[in-house]
């Protein structure tokens, strides 16, 4: 699969999922993001820009925006959640239908939930039913403003299945970000 043949995913317009759908758009991979509110999906669509986070950082155009939670994942190689911890068991609930059986689930989130004390990563198989193998955790010591302005940054994607962490490796900017695969 070349990089344009990739489409990715990403569930937040916030300031990291706006940050991880450019890396992964600046990579030549065809983005949806999915926002919350229209006047932000307006934004990225029209003017290529998101008004809420880095409103004066450009987004490349192969990087669209919707509302339709269904679909965002549609198709998707990948799938970026960068939401609130406590939230993601009630979001992917609604979300895991649409959810491709070959899709790599990559979570951007940070903490645990707060009644399970579960990790993200152990929240996405339970809810979504996938293996432990398609769930992949992007972690680094990067700020969102360093990846979207291209400055330097470590990154690391850990998956226990190391190919679907170098599947996502290939397909992120190396000059902004070199995540480098880490098994867990």
């Amino acid at each position: 699969m070349s990089q344009h043949d990739v489409r990715a995913a990403v569930f937040s317009a916030g300031s990291w999922g706006t940050a991880a759908a450019k890396i992964l758009a600046d990579a030549g991979s065809s983005v949806i993001m999915h926002a919350r509110r229209g006047e932000i999906a307006d934004g990225i669509n029209r003017h290529h820009y998101n008004p809420d986070c880095f409103p004066d950082i450009a987004l490349p155009t192969t990087l669209t925006a919707t509302t339709d939670p269904a679909a965002a994942p549609d198709g998707a190689d990948f799938l970026v959640l960068s939401i609130p911890a406590q939230s993601l068991r009630a979001n992917l609930a609604a979300w895991a239908p649409h959810i491709g059986p070959d899709t790599v689930i990559m979570s951007l989130m940070k903490g645990i939930e707060q009644d399970s004390h579960l990790r993200a990563s152990q929240i996405i198989t339970e809810v979504a039913g996938v293996s432990a193998d398609r769930v992949a955790v992007l972690t680094g010591p990067n700020l969102a403003r360093e990846i979207m302005t291209g400055q330097p940054a470590a990154t690391t994607v850990a998956c226990t299945d190391e190919d679907a962490a170098r599947r996502f490796q290939r397909h992120v900017t190396p000059r902004t970000s070199g995540p480098t695969p880490a098994l867990t």
